[in-house]
């Protein structure tokens, strides 16, 4: 019989479920496999996302990387490094293909440094793999390279997560149990149970790994999903301005022009009763591209809406900075009365919103000066705003991936989550739709409805089940109105998941260093038929 993924205590005999380790089963590979493998399994991994979204891709294609983590114990620490490279490369170049919108320098520049990532990852699944019980070090591997990928370097990019790919699967309801990286965590686990599934031939081996994986897909299958202690409705309306053409080709004003004009367009239908009066109107991201604190005639535009219709408009902008050379990329609730509270974006993306080392970045890439030419400053305080008598949770754009700008809103009583984004400049690429799912799964984690006002789509409601129960058709002008269940409790994620992520990263980080001190102990034979 052929030895399984089982692998050999220090006595020779096989680990408890094939999940030991002293001395793995798996054949050695080299670089002639491994490489051309780590390409295959990052172009997998990224067609899980849109715009293929074949399910459980990312899974099947983990599970192979931790094979190849396995299978490359006796290689050379370039060949793992090269490997866990080549992974990178062949995931993120596909997943944010769309960043070529932007500029193919930064499409590079990005892929690169998310590919660089994936360096240190492959070395410390390799040395999980050397640990007894390695699927649950390795999991605790992966949250530890996501964690790192969403922080650094200045905020991170926490795009293309493991857990993002549980949306409209069994697994999706875990973001409400244990956060987004516990729920990464889950899904290693399940890619692991399946390696040692196609890997053993001991039919015990092979039937507790089919039981962990039915076991976990089950559990995923009954955990509760929904809202997080209902507590009243509100009417919201979201308003659709659309675009004027080619994003940064159009004159300075049109935008706030088109969401001007669905509005007035919103409070005809109102006035006629087609739809009912709302508690509140949401704009989106950069809806107002002239500062209204000092742009007269647009301040008062906007109070006449607010005063036509009856209720506050969260404005989106670029307002002016504490300098000439600065911005904020800001939400501000406006009445008839004038401005009120106001979220400053948290998360502004380097070489998009503003750009480190200006002087040194614009010498090579000219149009970063060009297109970028204020800094915008990041805000200190969540999104929790009041508009009339709702406490929202707004966030601006990439804001939705990061899990701390979620959860200090909510921490802050937020009753609904509010992403307002311009995908002007992905127009007619996967990002809204990746951008989407996201937001979809932080209705699942908070337990409460998000609503998307865009300016030219995905504009559209999510209720806390994370199903989009209305959406606007994109690149035109649209709006939508719907009722919206606040929420006043907490799901269990809001409450362990960032005491979880930080256990999974100092299990990670030890899995590394203990990983790297255990050696294969020479002489060591393979074990009998009777023992795999």
């Amino acid at each position: 019989m052929t030895p399984s993924w089982a692998t050999l205590t220090r006595t020779g005999r096989a680990g408890p479920a094939g999940l030991g380790s002293a001395r793995h089963l798996t054949p050695d590979v080299g670089a002639r496999i491994a490489w051309p493998a780590a390409v295959a399994l990052g172009v997998l991994s990224s067609l899980n996302f849109d715009p293929v979204g074949l399910p459980y891709a990312m899974v099947v294609a983990i599970g192979g990387l931790t094979w190849l983590a396995h299978a490359l114990r006796a290689a050379r620490k370039r060949t793992v490094m090269v490997t866990g490279l080549l992974y990178g490369l062949a995931f993120m170049g596909p997943l944010i293909w769309w960043m070529n919108a932007v500029s193919h320098g930064a499409y590079v520049g990005l892929v690169v440094a998310e590919a660089l990532f994936y360096v240190p990852i492959m070395l410390a699944l390799r040395a999980s793999a050397r640990l007894r019980w390695w699927p649950l070090w390795g999991a605790a591997v992966w949250v530890l390279g996501e964690w790192a990928r969403g922080r650094f370097p200045f905020t991170g990019f926490p795009w293309g997560r493991l857990a993002h790919t549980s949306i409209d699967t069994p697994f999706e309801a875990y973001a409400r149990l244990v956060a987004m990286p516990g729920t990464s965590a889950v899904l290693f686990l399940v890619a692991a149970l399946l390696v040692v599934l196609v890997t053993t031939s001991a039919w015990r081996t092979r039937g507790l790994a089919v039981a962990g994986v039915l076991a976990i897909a089950g559990v995923g299958a009954v955990l509760p999903t929904g809202i997080a202690g209902a507590d009243g409705t509100r009417q919201v309306a979201l308003v659709q301005g659309n675009v004027p053409g080619v994003f940064l080709t159009w004159p300075i004003g049109e935008i706030f022009k088109l969401h001007a004009a669905e509005t007035d367009k919103l409070a005809d239908k109102i006035d006629a009763g087609e739809v009912p009066r709302p508690d509140m109107v949401l704009w989106p991201e950069n809806s107002t591209d002239t500062d209204p604190y000092f742009d007269e005639p647009v301040k008062q535009r906007i109070q006449a809406l607010s005063r036509r219709i009856g209720a506050p408009i969260l404005v989106g902008g670029i307002f002016d900075g504490p300098t000439s050379s600065t911005a904020y990329n800001a939400g501000v609730v406006w009445t008839a009365d004038g401005p009120g509270e106001r979220y400053v974006k948290l998360k502004p993306v380097p070489f998009g919103e503003y750009v480190p080392w200006r002087k040194q970045a614009g010498f090579f890439v000219n149009r970063l000066a060009r297109d970028i030419p204020r800094d915008m400053v990041a805000g200190d305080e969540p999104g929790a705003l009041h508009i009339g008598d709702t406490l929202i949770g707004d966030s601006i754009c990439y804001d939705i991936a990061y899990d701390s700008v979620t959860r200090g809103a909510v921490d802050r009583g937020a009753q609904m989550i509010v992403v307002q984004t311009s995908n002007a400049a992905f127009t007619n690429t996967s990002q809204p739709e990746q951008q989407w799912d996201i937001s979809r799964l932080r209705a699942i984690e908070t337990g409460r409805w998000v609503a998307v006002p865009s300016t030219n789509g995905i504009t559209g409601f999510v209720d806390p089940d994370g199903r989009g129960v209305a959406r606007a058709p994109m690149h035109e002008p649209a709006t939508l109105s719907a009722k919206v269940t606040l929420a006043s409790g907490k799901t269990p994620a809001l409450v362990i998941g960032a005491p979880l992520e930080y256990v999974l990263v100092v299990l990670g980080l030890g899995a590394w260093w203990f990983g790297t001190r255990r050696r294969t102990p020479e002489g060591v034979s393979e074990p009998t038929e009777a023992e795999a």
